[in-house]
Formats: structure tokens, C-alpha cells, sequence
């Protein structure tokens, strides 16, 4: 397909169109909407988007199988061009795009019961599209690099068709990435081989970039998941909360009014894209990111390199731009949200404007703390309010805010404090058995096997965290805790773990990791009767691999814990101990298998 190119995607991010973010407002003047949105995209990259769209629905399809359905599209906006009164012009653009899927042939062959979608009305139909993309598919296999001589020749003699594959390989590999992020990793792709095909070891060169890539769009996509999964359980008003406060804590500078804008275009904006109308998510999220840069005087002075650089490459650059200082002599906020006599007049009228605004203030003057350790103290001092404000001395009632906003701060500094000491003093291998002694405690009904990816990520999450400088510690790993954690109550609503696991998953968003944290042993759990196998030893405990050595050790501590859950610290290194000696005895031993069983 001779359409893919990387300048049609700056053509695109530059095709800026003032208008609404918000999709009536904004399609009002227009009778079709893929008229609209083919004359403001332009061919080259509406074709490059319905790529994408249609990779990410239909995983398990051909590059020259969903080209077909690019064709049909595009065939479609062209005569809605040529007349938008015309047949099927006036559909919404996510109808377009699901009615094209359901006229696939044997479509319940290769995707069973997702098929049945075809059968309701949109907008259900999308949800129930959304529901069937598979995160990380492990239905497609991995992606296998051609020879670094064979890429480079196909990159200088046809990049198009180069890009094309490769725009296709991640979407359909990362169903929840987000167009614009996609466009991006497209631009680093063909930055790594401009640089990569002069080298004299081209392969070598090659992998290490690709491998920074591939890192990056699992962890875009990891992120932006979250977000859908924030915007869609709880609502606009948590997920803009969230939004704002992060937003706060990077642009202390900015006036409240500008930040509470953008903050409501950003949510316009994913809505589109966690809804998987990616035509939409392109464009608008063009728009936004050229609103900023044309304000950039009033949000930071951090953005200038950003915005010079080319269209595609701004997003990850804004992104990973560092906090703006935040300005000088702000005065304390104690004034005005504790000692004011008067603050139930400021926040009856209109509740939600003075806690935005409440969130926008600590926000700025707070960067080293989390976004959810800012929305949990938020939250405390709207449920201090409400009950003050229907007293006869509201004033005195309110008057211990300070004390109580000193609670939430205390546990999540300790709570950090504490974990990052453990890492980098006993490192990872005793960090992750610790978190597997407690978690296995807390929550003994899960999987042996889901409880180690748990500790593992909970590991990775100290890893990554705990190296970092201490005032950005606590923001890096209550959000790297909060993906975790909501991954895990997503999967126990169709498995449900325990009664205290069910209660911290119900509770407000900012409040699961503290409610995790404080989460005790589960004493209504009965251990299942005594397996034999769950302690199955033999030669391949002194033979295996050393990695794969300790992956056993360590499912033979969950299964011990699962067996005593009541068991101490203590007990634990006894047997831990002996179980070392033992190994250590038996490996050295002709018959491994005798002397285990003896032992």
C-alpha cells in the first residue's frame, strides 16, 4: 500500500482546524462526518489511521486482509466528499468503521464470540468490540526481525510499504495504544534506521533501538489502558481530578482557568481514543498539543524545546518534560481553606469549582507528592466539609484539617520510605520474597502463579522508583502501584478473591493503594487439603537453570504460606534456612532424587 508515509503523518499533526473539541458541537456544521475528517486529515494519513483501527479491532488479520478493509473506508470518503448526501455519508465514523468489520467473511470463525457484537446497537456495539481486544495477544507471534542488510535495503527502496508493516505490527500487538503514540513510535522507528544503516554492525545497532522502542510502546500502552480503565469505572470527575493535579504539579505557573480548559479538552480527547475512534484521537490530540505549544509562555518554559521540535516527536517530549519551578513566595494555603470562618460560603455554592480549585493550589505547591496522595487528601477535606458545613460552628469543625491531611501524608511517605530502604539495602531477590510473603498472607486464594507476576511487578515497580531522587519517589510508584492494583480488581470481578480484597477494590480510586497496604491476613481463608505435588522436589531443583531455579524456590514459598498462612517471620527463615541446606547438601550428591526424598 503505497500510502504509508511518515511525511503524511506531519501533514497530519500540522492540519490544525479550530473548532470544538466536543464531537456534536464539533460535526454540527457538517452533514458527514468522514467527509469532514477526510478533508481535514488528508488522504495519506486517513488511510495510515484506519489502519490502525481496523489492526486493533482485528488482531488476528493480515496486513493485505485489513488493506482491503482500508480500501472500503476510503472508497466510502471519497464519495461522501463528492456529495455528503449521499448513501452511508451521514454515519458517525465509528458505525463506518464497525460496519465494515461486521460484513467481514467468517468472522465468527477466527474471532468466535465477538461476532455476536454485529448484533447490537451502537454504541453497545463498540463497548463490545473494546471488550474483546486482547492486551499483549499471545495468539501472534513475536515479532522476528528481517536481516540488517534486507531492512535497510527495504527501508531505501520502499519506505512506505517499510512503515506501513511496522505502523500495523504495534497496533494490532498493542490494541490499547493510541493512535498519536503510534505515529510517534513510528517516527523513532525510522530515526533508528537512518541512524542505525550507516553503522558498520547495523544488526546490533538496530536491536538496541528497537528494544527502547518496544519498551516504550508497552509502557505507553500499559498507561494510557489505565487511563480508559480510570475515565470509564469512575467517571469524568475522578479522571479529570487526576488529570489536574498532575497538570498543576507541572505547570505551577499557569492561571487555575487555563489548566481547568485543558484538563477538560484532554479528557474530550481520550474519551475518543479509549472509545477506538482513532480518526478522532489523531486530530483532536493534534489540536491540543498545538494549543499548548501556542501558549506555551502562560504553561511553561519547559515547553519551548518541545515545540521546536518536528509535529510527531512533540507529545513524547512534552510528556517527558521535567516539572516547571513553581513560583516564588506562594502563601500558605491554611488561610484560606482552615482558618477562614466563611469557607461553607465558597464551597456550598458549587462544590465541585472550589475543590478543583482546592486540588489546583496544593497541586502547585506540592510536586513531590502523588497525584492519588493529593486526591485522597482532596477527598478528605470534601467529607470534613460536608459534615462541618451542617454544624452550628463549622469553623470549629473544620479547624483540625491540618492534623488530618498530616494523617495521608505521614502513611504514604512511611508507606514509601520504608519499601525503598528494603529494596536498596536487602536488594531485589529479598524485596520480592518479602512482598510475596505479604501478599500471599493477605490474599491466599490466588494462583500461585498470579501472585508471583504480582510480586514481580511490584518489584519492578522499586526497581524503577526507588533509584530515583527522593521528591520524585512517591509519584513514580503510587502510579506504577495503582496500574497494578487496578489491573488486579479488574480480574477479580469476574474471580472474586476475598471479602477485604472485594472491599479495597469498591473503594475510591486514590484510596486502593493505602487500603492494600493496610490490608491484614485473611483469617476466614481454610487452606485446601495437603497436595503433595505443591511440594514436589526432585534433580531439576539442582540441574534447571538459575533463573528458573529460583522461580521455583520462590512458588515453593507461596505454596508453604498458602498451607500456614498464621506463620511468622521467624518460621519463615527457619525453613527457608533448612530448605537452603538441603539443597545445598543434595546437589552435591550422586542420586539428587534419594537424598531429597530422605531429607
Amino acid at each position: 500500500m503505497k500510502w504509508l508515509t511518515l511525511i503524511s503523518f506531519i501533514f497530519l499533526l500540522s492540519s490544525v482546524r479550530s473548532r470544538n473539541l466536543q464531537r456534536t458541537a464539533r460535526d454540527a456544521d457538517h452533514k458527514s462526518p468522514i467527509a469532514h475528517r477526510f478533508n481535514d486529515l488528508k488522504e495519506e494519513t486517513f488511510k495510515a489511521v484506519t489502519m490502525i483501527t481496523f489492526a486493533q479491532y482485528l488482531q488476528k488479520c493480515s496486513y493485505e486482509g485489513l488493506s482491503k478493509l482500508v480500501k472500503d473506508v476510503v472508497d466510502l470518503a471519497h464519495k461522501c466528499v463528492a456529495n455528503e448526501d449521499d448513501a452511508g455519508c451521514s454515519k458517525p465514523l465509528p458505525s463506518v468503521f464497525l460496519d465494515e468489520i461486521c460484513q467481514v467473511d467468517k468472522l465468527r470463525d477466527s474471532y468466535g464470540d465477538m461476532a455476536d457484537c454485529c448484533g447490537k446497537a451502537d454504541p453497545e456495539r463498540n463497548q463490545c468490540f473494546l471488550s474483546f481486544k486482547v492486551h499483549q495477544p499471545d495468539f501472534i507471534p513475536p515479532y522476528q526481525r528481517p536481516a540488517a542488510d534486507v531492512i535497510c535495503n527495504e527501508y531505501k527502496d520502499d519506505r512506505v510499504q517499510l512503515l506501513g508493516h511496522f505502523v500495523y505490527t504495534v497496533a494490532r500487538r498493542n490494541p490499547f495504544l493510541h493512535a498519536p503514540a503510534i505515529l510517534g513510535l513510528a517516527a523513532e522507528y525510522e530515526n533508528a534506521l537512518k541512524a542505525c544503516c550507516p553503522e558498520s554492525d547495523i544488526g546490533a545497532c538496530l536491536d538496541a533501538k528497537a528494544a527502547v522502542i518496544k519498551e516504550r510502546a508497552k509502557m505507553i500502552g500499559v498507561k494510557q489502558k489505565h487511563g480508559c480503565r480510570v475515565l470509564e469505572k469512575y467517571g469524568e470527575r475522578t479522571f479529570q481530578a487526576n488529570k489536574l493535579a498532575h497538570m498543576s504539579q507541572k505547570y505551577p505557573k499557569a492561571p487555575f482557568a487555563e489548566l481547568v480548559k485543558m484538563v477538560h479538552e484532554v479528557k474530550d480527547v481520550y474519551k475518543e481514543c479509549c472509545e477506538g475512534d482513532m480518526v478522532e484521537c489523531v486530530d483532536d490530540w493534534s489540536e491540543v498539543v498545538n494549543s499548548l505549544c501556542s501558549k506555551q509562555d502562560v504553561f511553561s518554559s519547559k515547553l519551548k524545546p518541545c515545540c521546536e521540535k518536528p509535529v510527531v516527536e512533540r507529545t513524547k517530549c512534552i510528556m517527558e518534560a521535567d516539572f516547571d519551578e513553581k513560583p516564588d513566595n506562594l502563601p500558605s494555603l491554611v488561610e484560606k481553606y482552615v482558618q477562614d470562618k466563611e469557607v461553607c460560603k465558597s464551597y456550598e455554592p458549587d462544590h465541585d469549582a472550589f475543590l478543583s480549585e482546592f486540588v489546583y493550589e496544593y497541586a502547585r505547591r506540592h510536586p513531590e507528592f502523588s497525584t492519588e496522595l493529593i486526591m485522597r487528601a482532596t477527598k478528605g477535606y470534601e467529607t470534613l466539609l460536608d459534615k462541618c458545613c451542617k454544624t452550628d460552628n463549622p469553623a470549629e469543625c473544620y479547624g483540625n484539617a491540618v492534623e488530618e491531611l498530616n494523617k495521608h501524608i505521614k502513611e504514604t511517605e512511611d508507606v514509601v520510605k520504608t519499601n525503598c530502604e528494603l529494596f536498596n539495602t536487602h536488594g531485589e531477590a529479598d524485596f520480592l520474597k518479602g512482598l510475596l510473603v505479604r501478599y500471599t498472607k493477605k490474599m491466599p486464594q490466588v494462583s500461585t502463579d498470579t501472585l508471583l507476576e504480582i510480586g514481580k511487578k511490584m518489584t519492578a515497580v522499586g526497581s524503577k522508583c526507588c533509584s530515583l531522587p527522593e521528591e520524585k519517589r512517591m509519584s513514580c510508584s503510587e502510579h506504577y502501584l495503582s496500574i497494578i492494583i487496578e489491573d488486579m480488581c479488574k480480574r477479580q470481578q469476574t474471580t472474586p478473591i476475598n471479602d477485604q480484597v472485594t472491599q479495597c477494590c469498591n473503594d475510591f480510586y486514590s484510596n486502593k493503594r493505602p487500603c492494600f497496604t493496610a490490608m491484614g491476613v485473611d483469617t476466614k481463608y481454610v487452606p485446601p487439603p495437603f497436595d503433595p505435588m505443591m511440594f514436589n522436589f526432585d534433580e531439576k531443583m539442582c540441574s534447571a537453570p538459575a533463573a528458573e531455579r529460583e522461580e521455583g524456590q520462590l512458588k515453593l514459598l507461596v505454596n508453604l504460606i498458602k498451607r500456614k498462612p498464621q506463620m511468622t517471620e521467624e518460621q519463615i527463615k527457619t525453613i527457608a534456612g533448612g530448605f537452603t541446606a538441603m539443597m545445598d547438601k543434595c546437589c552435591k550428591q550422586a542420586d539428587v532424587d534419594s537424598c531429597l526424598g530422605e531429607e
